[in-house]
């Protein structure tokens, strides 16, 4: 009896440790299979979404509680990084990757170059990172999966239903201030992404503005 008692202690301790702890080892978990995602360059022949020198055909989205169609509210002066990405709540590689854009943030304002991000989240999760984060720039909620749809980057081995329907391929698209696609970096591998830097390098040279800075 006394044994057991000694058991049941122990499993009981170790599930309040667990349950305390449960948001530390998580982070450690997605540090650790996030460690080496980030490439400086686009470097396969993965190539979905607009083509480019087309028009950026919009989205079907919601931002704080209204509807959005354009981007013009976001762009930057010089141009707009549109960055398409699986979900903040459950994507470890999403989160990262939004989490360095917002570490970045300023040099991006510097060059003129806007950020709008995009999940499939439900608002309230998109939130939640938002708040946790410090995120400033624009995350839109797809409606419906419209936005994806349009613009060619639905992710297709996802059936309706399927929890994960709805998420994109994700890349980065960079329209200009003409609203033309003049680039994009999207890779195969979901867990692979270009990092912030290296992706607003890309962006001013495919808005013809890398000799200019």
């Amino acid at each position: 009896m006394k044994k057991l008692l000694i058991f049941l202690s122990v499993m009981a301790l170790l599930a309040v440790a667990i349950y305390v702890f449960r948001a530390p080892l998580k982070e450690m978990a997605y540090d650790e299979v996030t460690r080496d995602m980030f490439v400086v360059v686009d470097n396969d022949a993965f190539d979905p979404g607009p083509a480019i020198g087309s028009n950026f055909p919009g989205v079907t989205a919601t931002w704080q509680g209204r509807q959005v169609r354009l981007l013009d509210e976001f762009a930057g002066d010089r141009g707009t990084v549109f960055v398409a990405t699986r979900s903040a709540d459950w994507c470890p590689y999403c989160m990262k990757q939004m989490i360095q854009l917002q570490e970045h943030k300023a040099a991006y304002d510097e060059a003129g170059i806007g950020i709008v991000a995009m999940t499939y989240d439900e608002p309230v999760l998109q939130q939640a990172f938002i708040d946790k984060w410090g995120i400033e720039y624009p995350v839109l909620h797809d409606v419906d999966t419209l936005s994806f749809k349009t613009l060619g980057i639905l992710n297709k081995s996802y059936q309706p239903g399927d929890d994960a329907y709805g998420i994109p391929y994700p890349g980065t698209i960079i329209v200009n201030p003409e609203g033309v696609v003049v680039g994009k970096l999207f890779l195969e591998a979901y867990s692979v992404r270009v990092d912030a830097l290296s992706a607003l390098d890309y962006a001013l040279e495919a808005l013809g503005l890398a000799e200019q800075d």
